[in-house]
């Protein structure tokens, strides 16, 4: 049978291989923006990082962000579509909420990841429906829930979730996982405090990447005990000077 037979013009419908079509082009979809990101755990920090780019000169650069504060201590970072990654965020953080309405204290990284993924996972069961074309990575650091430390999670649009210790996402995945595996063979997370963990992260986009940033080309997330936030681009810049009087 040929391609053409009308595998790929519904989401609900297998190819004799048993892929689904409209699925893998949302995996596809995730590279249209052409921004890597990377996640990263720490010693007591989780740190996710992703390129920023404003693809006019009219744009405002604070609006233009994959970032996102889903609660006072869990962040995300969303790579592919961002009109998906801000429905995304609207949703996760409604999630959030509705937990901590629920149960009376806020909801762990790894269950709202667990939500998030099986929402995605109803988007490739209807026709009338189709898959985000964006993968999320959330943090937190987790001192509660029997005290795991530092936490990162990936979400894809196929609806499966992981937990890792390192992760990427975007045209260079391949590259960037490369690169990871090989510092954390040694280890289970970088070594030192959390200002530590973001010059690692910037070390490994910069390297897989090939290229040296300036302050406004990154975006930075940090959680820490019971906290996230987003590093101004300031702050950005002391961590870049950090790095360059090691060089």
């Amino acid at each position: 049978m040929s391609s053409s037979a009308g595998f790929d013009r519904h989401i609900t419908i297998f190819s004799p291989e048993g892929r689904l079509y409209q699925v893998e082009y949302a995996f596809k979809a995730i590279n249209s923006a052409n921004i890597t990101s990377i996640g990263v755990t720490g010693k007591d920090s989780a740190v996710i990082i992703s390129q920023k780019k404003i693809p006019d000169k009219l744009l405002d650069a604070s609006t233009v962000s994959y970032m996102f504060k889903i609660t006072p201590s869990i962040g995300m970072v969303a790579t592919g579509s961002i009109a998906d990654a801000r429905a995304q965020a609207l949703r996760a953080r409604a999630e959030a909420a509705e937990f901590r309405y629920k149960y009376g204290y806020e909801v762990p990284v790894e269950g709202l990841a667990k939500r998030m993924a099986n929402l995605s996972q109803l988007y490739t069961q209807r026709a009338y429906m189709r898959p985000l074309g964006v993968a999320l990575t959330f943090c937190q650091v987790d001192n509660e829930d029997e005290n795991r430390g530092p936490q990162l999670f990936k979400c894809d649009p196929a609806g499966y979730f992981t937990g890792v210790k390192a992760v990427a996402v975007g045209p260079k995945q391949q590259e960037a996982f490369t690169y990871l595996e090989k510092k954390f063979k040694k280890m289970d997370h970088v070594q030192g405090d959390w200002k530590e963990t973001v010059e690692f992260a910037i070390n490994a986009l910069s390297s897989v990447l090939g290229t040296d940033f300036r302050k406004n080309d990154l975006e930075i997330g940090v959680a820490t005990e019971n906290s996230f936030r987003i590093l101004s681009p300031d702050e950005i810049d002391e961590r870049l000077v950090a790095i360059a009087e090691q060089d």
